[in-house]
């Protein structure tokens, strides 16, 4: 290949990149009174969901689901974690410290 056709290829791969992140949606999901602020939620791939401690205790969410597997640790009252879902499918999402917390992430191509 010449340089201005690796060049130009270079460009479309860039801007395609770029289209899909600017698509990209940020969801947030609070966590009040040991519950998730829904029991679902439908997202594309390439979202991001924000998971935000209402509570005055701490929380961990994590999943074990196939299409995103995932542990974002304890954290307290006023803080956030957020992950982004990468591939299409169910995701159940809990605490691990509070049992009957529990929802479930539709990601959708």
């Amino acid at each position: 290949m010449t340089r201005k056709v690796i060049t130009a290829l270079t460009a479309v791969v860039a801007l395609a990149s770029l289209s899909l992140a600017v698509a990209a949606k940020h969801h947030l999901v609070g966590q009040l009174d040991k519950a998730f602020s829904t029991e679902s939620l439908t997202i594309k791939v390439g979202d991001s969901v924000e998971f935000r401690n209402d509570d005055e205790f701490f929380h961990n969410v994590f999943s074990l689901s196939g299409p995103k597997t995932f542990d974002l640790g304890s954290y307290p009252q006023g803080e956030s974690k957020s992950i982004t879902f990468d591939q299409a499918g169910e995701v159940e999402v809990e605490c691990a410290i509070h049992p009957s917390m529990y929802m479930t992430i539709n990601v959708e191509e």
